[in-house]
């Protein structure tokens, strides 16, 4: 059975997560006190929620304290939702955000779609315009050069790298990344992009390219 953890000290907002996510058959785990988790189990999950504002330790501190540990999607619950905040939250390894107030079905349909793009098929090695992508264990190389991408930022890479010179919306991009369509809000894949484009300027490359108007693709 999958397994979800959501961490948030407001315990209406958790029993509305627990009520929601277990009639989809999840096994779902809450914690109101952030202090009080245990960093030897959280491998245990297959998706973590986490809220952004806790007393403590906020959500964003806590991400970086335990992506190093956790393989799985961890999703921000947050009313911040301004550039500068989602930037922070995405920098450090969370890979979407869920804005406050949340409807149990759009709760559902991400964290659904979260866990679908863990089980999709996987190739072994793609090279596209001399950058490796190892799809089933997410790594990319440019030359010698070993790229650390978070999952999404790795998904972002190798969605256009495999359909290069392709141009895609930001909108069909987090539709095909995350499986879930989002309309109007384009910051999580702006953020991510950043990310992305840092991380390959520092390796000597810029692969994705902007198409005024219209999105990016892979150069």
């Amino acid at each position: 059975m999958t397994k979800i953890l959501a961490v948030d000290d407001d315990e209406q907002i958790l029993k509305l997560i627990r009520n929601a996510l277990e009639k989809e058959g999840y096994e779902v785990t809450v914690q109101s006190d952030p202090l009080k988790l245990q960093s030897q189990k959280l491998t245990e999950y297959q998706l973590i929620l986490l809220d952004v504002m806790m007393p403590g330790v906020d959500g964003f501190t806590l991400c970086g304290e335990i992506r190093g540990s956790v393989d799985c999607p961890i999703l921000f619950l947050t009313a911040k939702t301004n550039e500068s905040d989602i930037m922070k939250g995405l920098g450090i390894g969370g890979d979407d955000y869920i804005a406050k107030p949340f409807g149990i079905g759009e709760l559902r349909a991400r964290v659904a779609a979260h866990l679908r793009r863990e089980t999709r098929e996987k190739k072994h090695v793609v090279v596209v315009d001399g950058v490796k992508f190892w799809p089933k264990e997410k790594k990319v190389r440019y030359g010698e050069t070993e790229l650390k991408f978070t999952k999404s930022e790795y998904a972002i890479c190798e969605y256009l790298a495999m359909n290069h010179r392709q141009v895609f919306s930001k909108d069909r991009i987090y539709e095909h990344v995350f499986g879930y369509e989002k309309e109007s809000d384009n910051s999580v894949i702006t953020e991510h992009v950043k990310n992305i484009r840092a991380k390959c300027q520092k390796a000597g490359f810029e692969p994705i390219e902007t198409v005024w108007g219209i999105g990016y693709r892979w150069r």
